[in-house]
């Protein structure tokens, strides 16, 4: 019986605790920390490269506080953490990249080592919101 009840007790704060983890950029994409400074933006409702770069920039600017740049580690593919979709890689630190950083005359989310300032690539979030919307009025 304790055993039943142990299970039930842990089933039941695992959701919770992934959950919490979680981050909803302003464009609804999902973000999910990886590692202090690594962090996989989940692909849905076709959001293309643009879609991609809102969310982790935001999420770099919000959650790590990071005002520098925001670079692919790891190019679109199979997501680590929800099976079943795609996914893009980002980190703030250009350590983290298996080649080293470089910039591209073209926006994409299919080369590792891409970066952009955090500040450029926040834009992107225009592409969807107005200046009324919570991204433009952040603190």
């Amino acid at each position: 019986m304790r055993s039943v009840i142990f299970a039930t007790a842990v089933a039941l704060t695992l959701p919770a605790i992934g959950h919490a983890q979680i981050f909803r950029a302003v464009n609804d994409l999902n973000v999910v920390p990886l590692s202090a400074s690594s962090f996989e933006v989940i692909e849905a409702r076709g959001a293309g490269p643009r879609g991609m770069w809102c969310a982790a920039a935001e999420y770099a600017e919000q959650r790590l506080g990071a005002r520098d740049r925001v670079y692919i580690q790891g190019a679109r593919g199979p997501a680590r953490s929800v099976q079943g979709r795609k996914s893009v890689v980002f980190t703030t630190n250009a350590g983290n990249l298996p080649r080293g950083p470089f910039q591209s005359a073209f926006l994409s989310t299919s080369q590792t080592g891409i970066g952009l300032p955090v500040a450029h690539a926040i834009q992107f979030c225009r592409d969807r919101f107005d200046k009324e919307d919570r991204i433009w009025n952040r603190n």
